[in-house]
Parts: C-alpha cells; structure tokens; sequence
C-alpha cells in the first residue's frame, strides 16, 4: 500500500496515472485522462459532450475552465515535496474559440514559477492542429504539512 504522505507531489501524480489510486470524480463529471505526467508539466486529453451545454447549446465554458483549473492544478502538484498541498488563489481564462463536442482535445500544464509559497503555472487547450481552444493562468498557494 502506497503511503500518499511520504510521496513527493510528482510521485502522487504518477499513480494517478499508472491506476494505483482511483481517478478523481471530476473525470467522470469532466471526461479527462491523464496522457503524460512529469516534473512541472501535465498533458490530459479531455472531450466535451452533450452534458456540458449551455442554453444556446454550445460547450458551457465551465467546461474549458475547469479543465485548465485541473492542468495547471496538476502541473503545480508535480513540484510539491512529500506532505505539501495547494490551493487555487487565482484563474484567469481566455476563451479564443468555442470547444467542440466529441473532439478530443490536448490540455497542457506548466509550471513556470515556483517559490516557498505560491506556484504560477499556465494552461492551454488545444487540437491535433495546434488550434488554440482556450489559455490560462493560475497561482496556487502551497499548504505546508502539518507537524
């Protein structure tokens, strides 16, 4: 059995990906799987469908935000030491063109600074083409383990 609490934050996320633990629930809400994890970057493959409409019958953009929400939240994870959460202080997401439903799409993560206490990290969703989808910027703030 796996111990969570000795694990640094890219170990964690490894797991998740390898199926050790069972995947988050907002996969199901939101369909997305992990494709590559490593040290401050995450890449998911997420596809919107019919649950995720809006009243003018588009893809809602709680759809795009959420999804960045998780890759830069992933991206950040990755650099954490054993014991060490975060929090999202910040989002900020920019709509550039409306998502397909039943399109698989390329969300990435980066880490693109990290302190004692806040990670800043940035997201992109786009398709095979390279099309950009929707971007975003977030702050994490790292919790430090309790002792």
């Amino acid at each position: 059995m796996m111990n969570i609490s000795t694990m640094t934050g890219l170990e964690i996320m490894q797991a998740f990906a390898a199926g050790h633990f069972p995947a988050p629930s907002i996969t199901k809400t939101i369909p997305m799987q992990m494709s590559s994890i490593e040290l401050n970057r995450v890449v998911f493959i997420a596809t919107a469908n019919e649950t995720h409409l809006n009243p003018m019958g588009g893809v809602h953009g709680g759809f795009a935000a959420t999804v960045l929400d998780s890759v830069t939240g992933c991206a950040t994870h990755t650099a954490l030491g054993a014991g060490e959460g975060y929090g999202t202080i910040e989002l900020s997401v920019k709509m550039c063109r409306p998502i397909p439903k039943h399109k698989a799409l390329i969300a990435e993560g980066r880490v693109i600074n990290k302190s004692r206490s806040l990670v800043i990290s940035e997201g992109d969703i786009k398709d095979e083409e390279g099309n950009l989808y929707a971007h975003a910027t977030a702050t994490c703030m790292i919790i430090q383990p309790k002792v």
